[in-house]
């Protein structure tokens, strides 16, 4: 059984979206390094501080319990217009609130990009990092991951390209490495 519970957020909602399939991928190539669950952010509403405490929809309560009850998370983002997507920042928006009571506060994140261009979605990566770190969460800090012509690397809804994955797991692994010293801290604590 793994011993990490991770959760994948997609920055895309499209049903052939290639930041779900990258997520599928690595769910498939983890094994036994812990246990990847994907959540799909469709029925996630804009984010609306009146809908929000109390009130916050259902939608909202379970994205923010199920990244309470992971261990760590891996957020992938398409680029658009040399950013994260609107769907990734309204999700890290809910999820960030209400102030103070972010389900994300220190919790390791590692992100990844990817993009039909040769870029893979660079420009992204330093939006999304910035936006994790003034919640705060704990981005995992290393080369970044980023997936150029991933259309190319594809198949079947899954990234089965081995090099792409195997760069892609690597971070996977720092992510782990993260989670375990934040445990040793709490643990000190």
């Amino acid at each position: 059984m793994p011993q990490f519970r991770l959760l994948g957020l997609s920055g895309s909602l499209r049903r052939a979206s290639n930041s779900t399939a990258v997520l599928r991928g690595l769910q498939d190539a983890l094994g036994f390094r812990a246990a990847l669950d994907i959540l799909p952010p469709h029925a996630i509403p804009l984010y609306n501080e009146d809908d929000d405490a109390e009130h916050a929809p259902e939608s909202v309560r379970s994205l923010r319990s199920a990244i309470d009850a992971s261990d760590g998370m891996i957020m992938i983002s398409p680029e658009y217009n040399h950013g994260m997507s609107g769907v990734l920042k309204n999700a890290l928006d809910w999820a960030s609130r209400p102030y103070g009571r972010s389900v994300l506060k220190s919790k390791p994140v590692l992100t990844m990009t990817a993009s039909p261009g040769f870029t893979g979605g660079v420009r992204a990566q330093q939006q999304m990092n910035e936006t994790l770190a003034s919640i705060p969460a704990r981005p995992v800090f290393r080369p970044q991951i980023v997936i150029g012509g991933v259309h190319e690397k594809v198949r079947d809804g899954r990234l089965i390209d081995e090099a792409a994955l195997s760069f892609a797991l690597a971070g996977v692994d720092d992510l782990i490495e993260e989670i375990r010293a934040v445990g040793s801290v709490r643990k000190a604590a």
